[in-house]
This record gives structure tokens, C-alpha cells and sequence, in this order.
């Protein structure tokens, strides 16, 4: 089992601070042995973590800003909302990222959901039934703009006249589905991903993944072709119960789970540390797994 790294708290202070914080703790985390570092693709801090005025930085600026400071690990969003940028813009911005971190990033959607945001900073929010279409779209056309084909596209709710996107992409970014709802997005997991990203804990995460099988099934997709793995909440510390917590993690081994993101806690002082010390202490064992 691998290692990610969720950054979802900017800590308070000086703006000056915000930028060297983020780009010491992604360097710690590729020193570390993590396989990827993810940013929330969202504009204010979430409320379940704290308050919408706390500061935040945009996402894919600040990942351009750790592709220059970064080699080796994977540099992506978990996950982008579909709402905030057209497609043909998003396929650009990702190949850009692709390139500028030598074939470092994934292609990570979801159907967006926090209204609040979407409201204050004038971006539509449509129904969820609409999200889903335009998330089915989204991954449509960016498979359209990484091809030979650099023609029309043509939808229900995007409409392009030509998919050029020079230069490629060092590699086709793999596509990231987060999201463990039945109907719709394991669907899409099972049609269009290469990894799943679920947030389900305990045993309902078996479940899913006998849903996503099901919905495989159909599809006529090997199951096993998709990388599976799993969000842990922010209240996640591997550290005040390890022996639990490993036990825990050898139960998402046995089910197929291939890499765990731990999140830096909102109001962590001492990000830099609290990563390297999951590399000192929970990598090794976590390698031990699967």
C-alpha cells in the first residue's frame, strides 16, 4: 500500500508564508516516499474544516508553483469540480501541468458540490443531474483533445468547433473519478476511470467496491484494471493509536485499496514534520501491505 498526501489546510499568518509552507511540505512528502500530493479543488476553505474567510489558494496555480520545486511524485487535484472550468480549458490547464512536471499529473473530477463558493463567486451551479452529464462530457472531450482527433465535439451542454491541444501530454493523464455514489459515479468509475478515489470507511467500503464490480460488470470492464484508493477523513492520526490504525489499513489491503491519503490536519503547526514523519513511521509499514 502507497502513501498520498492530502493539503487541505493553508495555515494562517503572513500571505508570504503560505507559498514556502506548501512547497516544503510537498518536498517532504516526495522525500517521505509519498506517491502523490493533492490540493481541494475549491476557492474558500470548506466549512466542515473551517471558515470560508481562512486563507486558500487556488489549485492549479499552486501546482504549476510544485512541479518547479518537486521531480518525482504526482501533483494532481482531489478532486476537480466539473462546475469551474469549461473542458476545453480544463484539458489545456492539465496538459500545461502534465509538461511543466515531465508527465506528473492525473485528470481528477467530480461533480462539484459546494454551493456556497459556487454562489459568492458568481460560477452556475446546476442540478446534480446536470453536474453528472457535464462530468461525463468533461471526460469525453479531454479524451477527445488527447487524441488525433482535433475536431468538433458536439453535446448537451458543451459545444465545441475544434479539440486542438498542443503540445500532448508527456503522458495521457490518468483519469481520477472521486465519489462513491451508486448510480452515477461508480458508473462513470467503471467507464471511464483508471482510479477511484473513495471517502467510504469501515466496512460499507466493501460494499462499493462489490457495487463497482457490479457496475464492471456491465460494462464489460476487468475490475482490476482500476487503481483503487481511499480518502481518510481529517480526523485521521495514525499516530495516537498506530497499532489501530494499521489494523485498519490491512483490512483496506484485503480489499484492493493500493494507496491511502492521509490529510495535513486543519490547524496542523508543523506540517514539514508531521510529513516526514509518516515517512519515518507509516511508510515502511504501509509498504507492507497489499
Amino acid at each position: 500500500m502507497e502513501l498520498g498526501i492530502h493539503y487541505i489546510d493553508f495555515l494562517p499568518g503572513a500571505p508570504e508564508k503560505l507559498g514556502p509552507t506548501l512547497a516544503q511540505t510537498a518536498v517532504a512528502a516526495e522525500q517521505a516516499g509519498a506517491t502523490m500530493f493533492t490540493l481541494a479543488d475549491h476557492f474558500f476553505q470548506m466549512e466542515q474544516l473551517g471558515d470560508a474567510h481562512d486563507p486558500f489558494l487556488e489549485g492549479y496555480t499552486s501546482m504549476g508553483f510544485l512541479a518547479a520545486h518537486t521531480k518525482t511524485i504526482t501533483l494532481s487535484m482531489l478532486v476537480t469540480g466539473v462546475t469551474y472550468r469549461y473542458p476545453g480549458i480544463l484539458a489545456k490547464t492539465i496538459t500545461t501541468l502534465d509538461i511543466l512536471s515531465q508527465g506528473r499529473t492525473t485528470l481528477s473530477i467530480g461533480a462539484a458540490w459546494y454551493d456556497r463558493e459556487h454562489h459568492a463567486l458568481g460560477v452556475p451551479y446546476p442540478p446534480l443531474r446536470d453536474r453528472f452529464e457535464m462530468v461525463e462530457e468533461t471526460l469525453q472531450i479531454c479524451a477527445q483533445m488527447w487524441s488525433d482527433n482535433d475536431g468538433p465535439y458536439r453535446g448537451k451542454h458543451y459545444n465545441l468547433a475544434e479539440t486542438i491541444c498542443e503540445p500532448q501530454p508527456i503522458q495521457r493523464p490518468p483519469v481520477l473519478i472521486g465519489g462513491d455514489g451508486e448510480k452515477k459515479t461508480l458508473r462513470l468509475v467503471a467507464q471511464y476511470a483508471d482510479i477511484w478515489n473513495s471517502t467510504t470507511s469501515g466496512a460499507a467500503l466493501k460494499h462499493k467496491t462489490e457495487v463497482l464490480q457490479r457496475h464492471c460488470d456491465d460494462v464489460g470492464r476487468d475490475y482490476r484494471e482500476i487503481r483503487k484508493t481511499l480518502g481518510l477523513g481529517p480526523d485521521t492520526d495514525p499516530f495516537t493509536d498506530h497499532a489501530g490504525f494499521m489494523r485498519t489499513m490491512e483490512t483496506y489491503a484485503a480489499l484492493g485499496v493500493e494507496m491511502v491519503n492521509i490529510p495535513v490536519f486543519p490547524g496542523n503547526p508543523d506540517p514539514v514534520g508531521f510529513v516526514s514523519r509518516l515517512g519515518d513511521e507509516i511508510v515502511p509499514e504501509l509498504a507492507s501491505l497489499g
